[in-house]
């Protein structure tokens, strides 16, 4: 099961740690949803999922002060009694000295943020979706051209380095070579991203590593990118049929999701990065509504239909 260190989110959502005595480093979150326990804090503790990151809001925080202290630290006692792995007040509210101690026995954080309760659920929510996404590694390059992730495949040493390094110098960017980290966020999304180890750095052979942000700028380069489209490079095969028109679209899988992908083949004197941006811009207008293939099916046939009139 995936997992993230509780520290990392922390440190994403500058939350303050309460509780300084509790060890941290050795809490993990495992689900990307969160819980707001106001059910529990009333006694229903049916169906609780306690292994769910707790948030407490201003109605909870109401509803607990207007308790006697008897009842109040009940619930804490019965809250804290499960494996949670940890409870974040939101709007700097502050929780009673009980709940504190309580917590710190039972080596179970209390964190504060000053943000509202649904603006901190929303984010942490949408950053761990990503972070405990299944992932898987794919060789290839993914830039983002004019705003649309394009995924470059193809065997070692075909030149994708080359054709990044390329759309890079027209003012494109470069998320990562040789090694891609794709991400399954959701039933429509991948994302993809770089390895820690060689973020910025582009491969080629002949030169050597070379460091992208380095050499163009913070605006060449970008740490994700959605997987919009595929450009699966190959050999030039005269005795292969390739596609001439594009009326229907090929696709390839990636953690269960289907991605447009484009097979083109290579022969000197075939400009990668033009091609690449063409493609890009084309996969836009099919989104938009516009597909030229069928514009130009759609001439033919009225050009037919206007003949067979005339005759």
């Amino acid at each position: 099961m995936a997992s993230i260190g509780l520290k990392k989110l922390i440190e994403k959502m500058k939350l303050e740690n309460l509780t300084t005595d509790v060890d941290i480093s050795v809490k993990r979150l495992t689900q990307t949803d969160l819980n707001r326990p106001a059910l529990q804090l009333t006694g229903f503790f049916e169906h609780f999922d306690a292994a769910r990151l707790q948030v407490v809001g201003f109605v909870e925080h109401t509803y607990l002060e207007g308790l006697d202290d008897a009842k109040k630290h009940e619930m804490y006692d019965q809250l804290l009694s499960y494996d949670i792995p940890a409870i974040v007040y939101c709007r700097e509210l502050q929780p009673d000295e009980y709940l504190l101690e309580a917590a710190t026995k039972r080596n179970i954080p209390i964190l504060s943020t000053k943000q509202t309760t649904s603006d901190f659920m929303a984010e942490t929510i949408r950053w761990l979706n990503v972070q405990l996404a299944p992932c898987i590694s794919v060789h290839g390059v993914l830039v983002d051209v004019f705003g649309e992730g394009l995924l470059i495949t193809g065997e070692s040493g075909i030149g994708k380095s080359e054709a990044a390094l390329e759309l890079v110098k027209r003012g494109h960017r470069l998320v990562t070579d040789d090694v891609v980290e794709i991400r399954r966020v959701s039933e429509e999304t991948l994302i993809g991203s770089a390895p820690d180890i060689t973020k910025h750095f582009i491969e080629l052979r002949g030169i050597g590593i070379i460091d992208i942000k380095a050499l163009y700028g913070a605006s060449s380069v970008k740490d994700t990118q959605s997987i919009d489209l595929v450009i699966r490079l190959e050999d030039w095969d005269k005795e292969k049929e390739y596609d001439r028109l594009g009326l229907e679209e090929s696709y390839t899988e990636y953690l269960g999701n289907k991605v447009v992908c484009h097979n083109i083949p290579i022969r000197p004197g075939r400009n990668l990065a033009v091609i690449c941006e063409s493609a890009a811009v084309n996969h836009r207008q099919k989104k938009m509504g516009y597909n030229a293939a069928q514009e130009l099916y759609a001439r033919v046939q009225k050009s037919l239909t206007r003949k067979r009139e005339e005759d």
